[in-house]
């Protein structure tokens, strides 16, 4: 079967490098020999990584190379990840929301299915979004991660495909063992490590100063070593020191370099007696890992994710912090980390049966 994947790939975003690094290994997996091509936009670097064809993601570039995997392939995978949004700048023809459902459209002038894969839906709130959505229908098939995202589809009137409710396809990403992230670390061997991962929001800032505040009470109260994970290169770097900044004990902090890959840096929150973050993968890792975690949730998928991960009671809404409350839950996760270590656990198996799903649907919807 020869298959396009269209997604936010070869922009170095770890967590969306993992999404297509879980979709190649699954596909792999569950095919009998796929023939696989990516765009991307770096397709010499994703063609080399994954060993797979891959041709140039933007417009101005390839073109024809484009429409020639799409006429060739049986199928296109659009996703996965938050794709279907316009929270970023949104013209006519440029933007996140109109370059992939023009991929899709012109997937469907080239006579090739099309299934949206565990996706994460919204927001779109503008009228030109909201316009351009009604492209979804042209879908043949689609996946979702979470039930906020098929409820939003149906409000925005995306009711022609059928729509399945899976979880992120990386849950059912396959670990390899790599310590190279540990390793790099000027470690003794008995800190007691917190996964810290924050990004930049726009213009809201807050967050750094506050997140500061906690983990300042945690390295004084319970002499944890925070360790900064810069998931999508100098964008989450600068954020952290930002962090560190505020911090009174920023000198008791670490930072891991920015090159390294989702499945180092997935092996390393493994290491982990926590996570605070705001990261979607960061979280999602953390959930495969068993590791207790508290979200800054900026976006209804961190909200949806950590609801299912049973952490949402020890998160909170970005714009809706409480320092002390989000610290006293913090020490709770630390003290009584065997027992959430296992709610977490619990809760990660059903979502990778889940994420397993897309693959066995793609199967079933496709006859392959």
């Amino acid at each position: 079967m020869k298959i396009v994947i269209s997604g936010f790939y070869g922009l170095g975003n770890t967590g969306d490098e993992a999404i297509l690094e879980s979709i190649i290994d699954n596909l792999r997996e569950g095919l009998d020999h796929p023939e696989l091509t990516v765009f991307s936009l770096s397709p010499e670097q994703t063609a080399n990584t994954f060993q797979v064809k891959s041709v140039y993601r933007g417009w101005r570039h390839q073109f024809k190379e484009k429409v020639r995997a799409l006429k060739d392939a049986d199928l296109l995978i659009s996703g996965g990840g938050g794709l279907l949004q316009d929270a970023y700048p949104t013209k006519f023809l440029f933007g996140p929301l109109p370059y992939y459902l023009l991929i899709v459209l012109l997937a469907k002038l080239c006579g090739t299915k099309v299934m949206f894969f565990s996706q994460g839906i919204g927001p779109v709130t503008s009228r030109w979004g909201k316009i351009l959505m009604k492209l979804s229908n042209l879908a043949d098939f689609i996946t979702v991660r979470d039930q906020y995202s098929k409820d939003y589809l149906e409000n925005l009137g995306i009711k022609k495909p059928e729509t399945v409710v899976t979880s992120d396809i990386v849950f059912a990403f396959k670990k390899k063992e790599d310590n190279r992230c540990i390793q790099s670390l000027p470690l003794k061997g008995n800190e007691k490590l917190v996964a810290v991962s924050v990004r930049p929001w726009f213009e809201h800032v807050k967050q750094f100063e506050q997140m500061a505040t906690i983990l300042d009470t945690l390295i004084e109260e319970r002499g944890v070593t925070p360790v900064f994970v810069p998931m999508e290169g100098h964008h989450d770097k600068k954020a952290s020191e930002q962090v560190m900044a505020h911090m009174k004990s920023a000198d008791r902090t670490l930072m891991l370099g920015t090159d390294f890959t989702p499945n180092q840096y997935l092996n390393f929150i493994g290491e982990c007696d926590m996570t605070i973050g705001m990261r979607l993968h960061a979280l999602i890792f953390s959930t495969l890992m068993g590791i207790p975690h508290i979200g800054f949730s900026y976006d209804k998928k961190v909200e949806s994710l950590l609801k299912r991960s049973g952490m949402w009671d020890y998160s909170a809404d970005l714009h809706e912090i409480d320092v002390p409350q989000l610290t006293a839950n913090a020490l709770k996760l630390l003290d009584e980390r065997a027992h959430y270590s296992e709610v977490v656990t619990t809760n990660a198996q059903a979502m990778r049966s889940e994420a397993l799903r897309n693959i066995e649907l793609l199967k079933e919807k496709f006859q392959v």
